[in-house]
């Protein structure tokens, strides 16, 4: 199941879920462009989302307005839903209207490749990025180990160039995969300092001692976290 957590008070940009690209709320065109890989919920904590998904039938469920995360409000939803241990859940941004269906099935297929190794909380990916956009701190940046296990995420610049040649940064899509399980585990843990300081909850898995898996993709997609990649994402559409 995909689930899209939806917060209608994004203390950067409010509404931001409900702005309006080629006619359609952002939130809503994100659902459309998964709906095709499985099931789509939408959890929210707005009776307007609530109302605006029943108009275009899809599903979403009403959730409280106190999460601090996305995926603590996805995990309310699955409790709503009742979803079994095992089902494999993954969490697409609100904001993401241009993600490929690849991306989100490559999530899935890592997710159920690793369902049954309770080391790992989270599944995700990344792109590689330029030097100039790892200057971004809106672009998440991620480090890995040897067999693609993620060592850190940060919005700095990570790793640093200290002799300034290094132009083979990865760039974090906040997209992840979880089991009920694993989902459970990590809504468990209360929020890590590291977490608070960057405002990055995956941060929370590591900090605790879990493994992230990473896995590579292509996309050409960008996430909306400010009016300028609003007035980008409408340019984008009329292409």
């Amino acid at each position: 199941m995909i689930i899209i957590p939806a917060r209608i008070g994004s203390s950067r940009f409010p509404n931001k879920v409900l702005a309006d690209i080629g006619g359609m709320p952002m939130v809503i065109r994100t659902a459309k462009a998964v709906e095709a890989i499985d099931s789509v919920v939408i959890a929210t904590d707005s009776e307007e989302v609530l109302q605006i998904a029943s108009e275009y039938g899809i599903q979403a469920v009403l959730t409280s307005s106190a999460h601090q995360s996305g995926t603590d409000r996805i995990y309310e939803a699955v409790q709503i839903l009742g979803l079994d241990e095992d089902e494999i859940i993954i969490n697409v941004q609100a904001d993401e209207p241009f993600i490929e269906t690849s991306v989100v099935r490559a999530i899935y297929d890592l997710s159920l490749k690793n369902k049954d190794n309770d080391s790992i909380m989270m599944n995700t990916c990344y792109k590689l990025i330029s030097n100039p956009e790892a200057d971004d701190p809106n672009i998440v940046k991620v480090v890995t180990s040897s067999d693609t296990y993620a060592l850190y995420f940060s919005r700095a610049k990570i790793p640093y160039p200290r002799d300034h040649h290094f132009n083979t940064y990865k760039g974090h899509l906040g997209i992840y995969g979880f089991t009920v399980k694993s989902l459970r585990s990590f809504c468990t843990f209360a929020p890590a300092a590291l977490e608070e300081i960057e405002k990055l909850e995956q941060l929370r898995a590591l900090y605790y001692g879990y493994k992230i898996a990473m896995t590579e993709v292509q996309t050409e997609s960008f996430g909306i976290d400010t009016v300028e990649d609003l007035e980008k994402a409408i340019r984008h559409h009329r292409l």
